[in-house]
């Protein structure tokens, strides 16, 4: 039987090898510390402050942006992390000494949404049909490719962060070209007919990215390796694969995330009146009675959703939350071997079923309604006509350091991979300031910064 150690230092490891020591370094040189200091101070950190989460950056100052979404998924998972490790201190389960730390976990979150282009899934959809020959766009791949390779901070490793770093950000461990749908979509000529259905990416990470994950997966056995590469759902020829697993740390970040969406903008859409008392009774009627007991959650949690009241609903915001983070759990799956796989975050059967009722009234009376579809869709609009644009004439019209990186690549994939790069950088405001400036008359001067 191995033996392992939850201190190995082979997960403070960096692919550069590098520990950039300074002479008097004011930020202590434990790694995680490092890796959090990191992807506050990174230009795409700032850069989710305007980029859209479910409504647009400029349909009001209330809701959730990404940044702001990062930052209270990054909260909720450290506390998951603070109350599984009460719990297991006080019967010395061995799962405790390989929870992640709250350096760990925080930077995990808070970079989880940093490849996500401007303008939220429109944008995903638009890269990904126009990537669809050169290896395809997807968000959470390009966040792992921001962080290992992108991102100002060293020249070839991105941000340079630790390996378990980047086996949390990991969330689904298979390459797009594995887990795409066998028989592409008839690409229209038209791109206004491009349909958001057809062009879904799978959730994947890109096969640019296959030497990263091929070293984060090395001190992993083989066949552990193997197994976490396996798929839940095979692609068809209409239908994406499904990954099956992940690392224990993504598992919590996920959870996280999905306690922000359900929870969290649910409360935009409240504050918005996208969805009343009558939508959430819905929910409310189908909660189990014994985990809605234990909770204290109430017939006057629902009040206090809908009075009015910026407090009460405040409070009763807080009460759900809670109560999931609470029913988070610790289950142990026999396939693998390693802790940080063995080991799974899930929530409990009766949490799992009304947070999943929650993110599907969110998604039914928020997301799919024609007010947010038809902004995406423009946003779709206007990304495909950038990428088209700067496709056209790259020496003519993109930034200087991403033109010189076109014209230092070598193959037709790696210049698109380029052009996509650039674009799925851009904030919605910029994105929007720069299809102006080339495709609107009187927009855009000489003057103007973009």
């Amino acid at each position: 039987m191995t033996i392992f150690d939850a201190d190995d230092c082979c997960w403070k490891e960096r692919r550069s090898g590098l520990d950039l020591p300074r002479g008097k370094d004011a930020t202590p040189p434990r790694p995680y510390i490092r890796d959090r200091a990191r992807v506050i101070h990174s230009a795409a950190f700032r850069r989710l402050q305007a980029k859209t989460q479910v409504l647009g950056i400029g349909e009001g100052d209330f809701h959730r942006t990404r940044l702001t979404h990062s930052m209270e998924v990054a909260q909720i998972a450290r506390g998951i992390v603070f109350t599984l490790k009460q719990g297991f201190e006080e019967n010395n389960h061995p799962a405790s000494k390989w929870l992640p730390g709250q350096n760990l976990i925080e930077t995990i979150s808070l970079s989880h949404d940093f490849g996500h282009p401007p303008f939220g899934h429109g944008g995903e959809v638009a890269l990904n049909f126009t990537m669809r020959n050169h290896g395809g766009f997807e968000g959470n791949g390009q966040t792992l490719r921001l962080l290992s390779r992108l991102e100002a901070h060293t020249d070839d490793y991105g941000l340079d962060p630790t390996r378990r770093v980047l086996l949390g950000i990991l969330k689904y461990p298979v390459n797009y070209s594995r887990i795409v749908r066998r028989t592409a979509p008839e690409a229209p000529r038209d791109l206004r007919w491009v349909k958001r259905d057809d062009w879904k990416p799978p959730k994947c990470y890109l096969a640019t990215e296959d030497d990263v994950v091929t070293w984060i997966f090395e001190p992993f056995g083989s066949s552990d390796r193997d197994m976490i590469r396996q798929l839940k759902d095979e692609p068809c020829d209409d239908k994406h694969g499904k990954s099956k697993y992940h690392a224990l740390d993504a598992g919590i970040m996920e959870l996280a995330d999905d306690i922000a969406y359900g929870i969290h903008d649910l409360e935009d859409a409240i504050v918005l009146r996208m969805i009343s008392s009558h939508d959430w009774d819905a929910i409310f009627s189908k909660i189990d009675d014994t985990w809605a007991q234990e909770f204290k959650i109430t017939r006057s949690t629902s009040e206090n959703l809908f009075s009015g009241s910026g407090s009460a609903r405040k409070r009763a915001i807080g009460l759900l939350v809670n109560a999931l983070i609470c029913s988070v759990e610790i289950r142990e799956l026999s396939e693998f071997e390693h802790p940080l796989l063995k080991y799974q975050a899930s929530l409990t059967e009766s949490a799992e079923k009304f947070l999943r009722q929650a993110k599907s009234l969110v998604k039914n009376k928020v997301v799919n309604t024609p007010e947010v579809q038809t902004l995406e869709y423009r946003g779709q609009q206007l990304i495909t006509s950038l990428f088209e644009a700067f496709a056209s004439d790259p020496a003519r019209l993109l930034k200087e350091t991403f033109r010189q990186k076109h014209q230092d690549s070598k193959s037709l994939e790696e210049k698109n991979r380029v052009i996509c790069d650039f674009i799925a950088g851009m904030t919605d405001e910029y994105a929007t300031r720069m299809y102006e400036r080339l495709f609107v008359p009187r927009r855009g001067q000489f003057s103007d910064r973009l």
